[in-house]
C-alpha cells in the first residue's frame, strides 16, 4: 500500500526525523486559512499523487510569496499530471501539500527496504540525491553504498550505523543527526510494517541542518490488518477502480495495458501465463490470481472484473487444480459468461483435481469456449483467436 508524501512526513515527524513545516490542503476553500500557519517567506507547492516525476510534470513549484501561493495552489487543484509512472491517462490532483522552502546546500539519497534475496533490511546511501537512483546505479554504481541489517538483531549496530552514513562524510552534529535518522527509519520499517522508505533528497540546508525534503513509503499489504492506523491513510482516488473491486473479493489483481485477460490460480503460474502470452506476440491485460481455494462466486467476480476492461479482446483461463476443483471453476466461468453475454474469445486450460468434470461442464455450456491441452497450446489458441 502506498501513501502520500505529506502522510509519510507525518510518520517521520512522529519518529523524530527532521522534516520541514507544511500543511496539506484538500479543498480550495482551505488554502488561505492553512497557509497562514506557515512562517517562511518562500514556499514549495507539491501535488499529492502516488507517482514519481511530479516536478517534471509541473507538480512541484517554488513560490516566492503568499499571494502567488494562493493563485498557484488554486491552479494546481484538479490539474491532471502525466509522468513516467502515471501512464498517458495521468492522475488528477485532489490534494496539495505546501511546505516552507529550504535553502539547499547539498542533496543526498537515503532509503531502507526489505531485501527479499537475503531476508535482511537494506539501507541504500548515495551522494546523488534528487536523481533517479536506478540511473545512478547503472551509470555510477560507485556512488551507491548498500548496508544489509540482519533482522535477528535489535537494529543496526554502531558499526553498521557508521557504514550507512559514511558515504555522506558528515561530521559532528550532522553525523549525529544522520545516525538518529537511520535509527528512525529502521523503527518505522519494523513498527509500521513498511516495505520501503525512501528519502530523496535528504538535504543539508545553509544552516547545516539535515532535512528530509521528500519522502516515499510503501507498506506490506499482508500485514495491514494489524496496522489500522496505516490503513486509514489509504487513498482510493489513487488506486485503479478495478483493483479496489478485486480487493473486495480477495482477488490479487493488477491492471496492465494488454489485450488478453488472464485468470490463473497461483502467482507463479500467473507469471508464467503472462510470459507465454508475450512469447506469442501479445500483451496480458492483467495479472489475476484467484487463489488456491476460490469459490464459484469468487471465480464469477474475477471473470466480470476481466471483462470490465474495454481493452480485453480475449481471455485465457489457466487453472491447475490442487486445492481448487476444476469443476467449481468451470461452473463459475459458465455462470459469469452467460450473465455478461460473453462476446470475446475464451480459451480454457484445466489440469488437476476434477479437470474431466470441469471440461464436461464447459463442453455442455453451449458457449464458444476453446479447450487447450497445455499452456503452450492455450497461449497459441488465444493469440490466434483475437487476430
Amino acid at each position: 500500500m502506498n501513501i502520500h508524501e505529506h502522510q509519510a512526513k507525518d510518520i517521520l515527524r512522529e519518529f523524530g526525523a527532521p522534516v520541514s513545516n507544511g500543511v496539506v490542503i484538500f479543498s480550495i476553500e482551505e488554502i488561505e486559512k492553512k497557509i497562514s500557519e506557515l512562517k517562511s517567506k518562500e514556499y514549495v507547492l507539491k501535488a499529492q499523487i502516488h507517482a514519481g516525476g511530479r516536478g517534471k510534470a509541473g507538480g512541484v513549484k517554488l513560490i516566492k510569496n503568499k499571494s502567488d501561493l494562493n493563485i498557484e495552489a488554486k491552479k494546481m487543484f484538479g490539474k491532471t499530471l502525466i509522468t513516467h509512472q502515471t501512464g498517458p491517462e495521468g492522475k488528477k490532483v485532489k490534494r496539495v501539500y505546501i511546505e516552507e522552502a529550504s535553502d539547499i546546500l547539498k542533496e543526498f539519497y537515503l532509503s531502507c527496504l526489505i531485501d527479499r534475496d537475503t531476508s535482511k533490511i537494506a539501507f541504500i546511501s548515495s551522494t546523488e540525491g534528487g536523481m533517479d537512483i536506478e540511473k545512478v546505479a547503472k551509470e555510477t554504481p560507485e556512488k551507491i553504498f548498500t548496508t544489509k541489517i540482519d533482522l535477528k538483531t535489535n537494529g543496526p549496530s554502531d558499526e553498521e550505523l557508521e557504514k550507512i552514513v559514511s558515504i555522506f562524510k558528515f561530521e559532528n552534529e550532522q553525523k549525529t543527526s544522520a545516525i538518529k535518522l537511520v535509527k528512525s527509519l529502521y523503527d518505522i520499517l519494523i513498527k509500521k510494517d513498511a516495505s520501503l522508505i525512501e528519502i530523496n533528497p535528504l538535504i543539508v540546508n545553509k544552516s547545516n541542518k539535515i532535512i528530509c525534503l521528500d519522502a516515499k513509503m510503501n507498506f506490506d499489504d499482508n500485514a495491514i490488518f494489524r496496522r489500522p492506523e496505516i490503513l486509514k491513510l489509504r487513498d482510493f482516488n489513487e488506486e485503479e477502480p478495478a483493483e479496489i473491486e478485486a480487493s473486495k473479493h480477495d482477488l490479487a489483481y493488477i491492471k496492465l495495458n494488454g489485450s488478453i485477460g488472464c485468470m490463473v490460480n497461483g502467482a507463479g503460474l500467473a507469471m508464467a501465463t503472462m510470459d507465454i502470452i508475450k512469447l506469442y506476440g501479445q500483451e496480458p491485460a492483467n495479472f489475476l490470481d484467484v487463489g488456491g481455494g476460490a469459490s464459484k462466486d469468487k471465480v464469477n467476480a474475477a471473470f466480470k472484473l476481466i471483462l470490465a476492461d474495454d481493452n480485453v479482446k480475449g481471455i485465457l483461463i489457466n487453472i491447475f487444480g490442487g486445492i481448487m476443483r476444476c469443476d467449481v471453476l468451470a461452473q463459475g466461468v459458465v455462470d459469469a459468461a452467460k450473465e455478461v453475454n460473453l462476446s470475446v474469445p475464451l480459451v480454457v486450460r484445466l489440469a488437476g483435481t476434477n479437470f474431466k468434470e470441469g471440461k464436461e461442464i464447459l463442453d455442455k455450456s453451449n458457449l464458444k469456449i476453446l479447450s487447450a491441452s497445455d499452456l503452450n497450446d492455450a497461449a497459441k489458441k488465444i493469440v490466434e483467436a483475437i487476430k
